[in-house]
């Protein structure tokens, strides 16, 4: 169980940074689902729900999700709906129930970089970046590796573009985590890979997508763009599934994403 010794329900992300780095207990809290499945003492919780972060902004060029955005916001959004195939919304609709994702945000989901985070690998495959109160903008791609420890994710920003994407995920049950999965998006003819729940967090194939880069989407040039990804990405094994196991699927989830894009 999480205890929590304080509360601050703040009015602005200067106050919520500078409670922030007065403690390094202290804590941002998005939407707390998860409290009860950790072992954490809080010092003091910052909540940002007068912020107004909660929007989904879309304009020609990109979609702006703030960070206090719900993932049953993101499933119900016609932005998310209408752009990328739809791939967004996918990601989401599957993750328990709509009672848990009315609570979950999308800004506590990416900034803690959950390996089994579903919608993180969609939006890895897109062009998607990170806006943070101090950090500034980067990719998502960077963001995963890197981190930014001790600031606020504010947005994610997906650029427009991706003619098609394509996400599939493998569960044990529904309502349990993903076993693994992945997704696929096209711009240009460029193509972008991702495969999640590893268990490890979301990780570009990268040479699969250069491979498949320019070439044509034939089913022979699909299989070896769906063996690299295999090859060349880590997989590890817990009471779901074992990494030879995440292996073999990955295999046959990125192909059927590919097939579909």
């Amino acid at each position: 169980m999480i205890s929590i010794r304080e509360y601050e329900l703040v009015d602005s992300l200067e106050q919520a940074h500078e409670i922030l780095l007065k403690n390094r207990f202290n804590t941002i809290i998005g939407g707390g689902a998860f409290l009860r499945l950790g072992s954490k003492k809080i010092n003091k919780a910052i909540d940002l729900s007068k912020l107004k972060l909660d929007y989904i902004e879309e304009d020609e060029h990109e979609i702006r999700i703030g960070a206090m955005v719900t993932l049953r916001q993101l499933e119900t959004s016609s932005a998310l709906l209408e752009n990328f195939s739809g791939a967004v919304a996918e990601s989401v609709k599957h993750i328990v129930g709509v009672q848990l994702r009315n609570i979950v945000t999308v800004g506590g989901t990416v900034y803690s970089r959950y390996g089994f985070s579903d919608p993180i690998t969609a939006l890895l495959a897109l062009d998607t970046y990170v806006d943070l109160y101090k950090g500034g903008r980067m990719s998502l791609d960077e963001f995963l590796e890197k981190g930014c420890p001790r600031d606020i994710l504010t947005q994610i920003v997906i650029k427009k573009g991706m003619d098609k994407a394509s996400f599939k995920m493998l569960r044990n049950s529904a309502g349990d985590y993903a076993i693994l999965n992945v997704c696929a998006a096209a711009k240009d003819g460029a193509i972008r890979i991702a495969a999640g729940a590893r268990p490890a967090r979301a990780k570009l194939a990268k040479a699969a997508s250069e491979f498949l880069t320019g070439r044509e989407l034939s089913e022979e040039n699909i299989d070896k763009a769906a063996q690299m990804a295999a090859e060349e990405l880590d997989f590890g094994s817990n009471m779901r599934a074992s990494a030879d196991y995440r292996r073999q699927m990955c295999k046959v989830l990125v192909k059927r994403a590919l097939m579909e894009v």
